[in-house]
């Protein structure tokens, strides 16, 4: 029985994709992609977060994503987790894990002469959107608490 390995990521390329061919001749793509998230710290400081991750793309999609994902295009990516293991030269054992691409989507290219003020604006509300997001947590967690003492005084 298989058990859950799926995730969704939604980010911006870093790097001109890799196109590689296996020697049995099928293509694999590697996309290095960045993504951001946004959050306020219990301080009350804005603070950007970023991630870095390579995206392995195979078959057609690898040569679709070769073709459209260069620098600074956005990408979502539905994919699983693998890990890899080796052993290096000297004997000890490594491992890399990376996201294997099952779907991924292309945002539409946006130059930075092209970003209109709703765009910003729009930025702004995603990350006022993360902020209460985070903030709700946060009450959550407290009103969880409340309850446990409550409980633990009766």
């Amino acid at each position: 029985m298989n058990q859950l390995n799926s995730l969704i990521i939604e980010g911006n390329v870093t790097h001109q994709p890799e196109l590689k061919e296996t020697p049995n001749g099928f293509k694999v793509c590697v996309v290095p992609v960045a993504v951001n998230r946004f959050y306020k710290n219990s301080k009350g400081e804005g603070v950007n977060e970023v991630s870095y991750f390579n995206v392995e793309a195979f078959g057609k999609m690898a040569e679709s994503c070769a073709k459209n994902c260069e620098k600074g295009r956005g990408v979502r990516v539905v994919g699983r987790l693998k890990q890899s293991r080796w052993q290096t030269e000297e004997g000890k054992t490594s491992s890399r894990v990376s996201i294997i691409a099952e779907h991924m989507e292309f945002k539409k290219r946006i130059s930075q002469d092209s970003k209109t003020e709703a765009e910003e604006e729009k930025l702004e509300a995603i990350k006022e959107a993360n902020q209460a997001s985070y903030e709700q947590e946060i009450l959550l967690e407290e009103e969880e608490r409340e309850e446990s003492e409550e409980i633990a005084v009766f």
